[in-house]
């Protein structure tokens, strides 16, 4: 993925979502695959990436994220 800012949303086997924010996605993907991050990805196994949306300024992606 070229440099930008994501809004994007993961999903677990349960169902529930995760909605996020970042300028890598890469690696924050990566990272909540491997369970390497404590929080609520880990405890409740939101791995699979279902959305992403990609933004030139960060500053609309935290008002998307919103």
């Amino acid at each position: 993925m070229s440099r930008g800012y994501y809004v994007y949303i993961l999903c677990g086997k349960s169902g529930v979502p995760y909605i996020g924010s970042t300028d890598d996605l890469e690696r924050r993907v990566f990272e909540q695959r491997q369970e390497l991050v404590e929080g609520f990805t880990r405890k409740y196994r939101v791995t699979r990436p279902v959305y992403v949306e990609k933004f030139a300024r960060a500053a609309d992606m935290v008002a998307r994220e919103r």
